[in-house]
This record gives structure tokens, sequence and C-alpha cells, in this order.
């Protein structure tokens, strides 16, 4: 199996050549038996997603002001200068209304 000097990827026989079908570049095939291609397989998707959606945000039991459950996420975000507390921002887990803490 040879690799190409340029990008890396496989090259494959080609009527006596080794060609990159990635960049083109292409090589003299000294001994043609010595390599057989016997499937090319084609690239696919790179991610898969497996099972389902899992949501890794912290929450906490706050109360929502609209629809009244009692869990919802949190982060904290500075939004004022450095010397003061950061803003807590909360997100009803069930509504999805979002509002703010300053303490």
């Amino acid at each position: 199996m040879e690799f190409c000097p340029k990008c890396g990827a496989m090259m494959l026989p080609n009527d006596g050549v080794l060609k990159c079908n990635t960049c083109g570049y292409s090589d003299e095939l000294e001994n043609s038996d010595a390599y057989e291609v016997s499937k090319e397989i084609k690239a696919k998707e790179t991610v898969k997603m497996l099972g389902e959606e899992v949501d890794m945000r912290s929450t906490i039991k706050e109360t929502c002001p609209e629809c009244g459950h009692d869990e919802a996420y949190y982060e904290l975000k500075q939004t004022r200068s450095a010397d003061e507390a950061p803003t807590r921002i909360f997100t009803c887990a069930k509504c999805k209304h979002t509002w703010r803490a300053y303490h």
C-alpha cells in the first residue's frame, strides 16, 4: 500500500501508474502485479449520532415566573465590571422562558 507524499491519501493503481484521487499526484508503478484493488470504499459521514441527545446543562431548583415549574437550567455570565458579582441566567426546563438574577 502506497500513500501520497503530498497529501497523505492512499494511492491506487491505474494502468501502470499509482495515482492519488485526492490531489492528483502520480508515480510510476514498478511492479504492477504487487498491487490489487478488490473494492474501493467511498468516504461517508465522519460523525455518527448514536442514541438520543443528552442535555448536559446544569440544573437548579428555581421556580419559573411564567409557568411555575420548579426546575431550571442556569449559567453565570460576567455582564458588569469584574469587581461585581456575575449575572445568573435561568432557563425554565419546561417552557424555556429565560430570566436573570443579579445577586
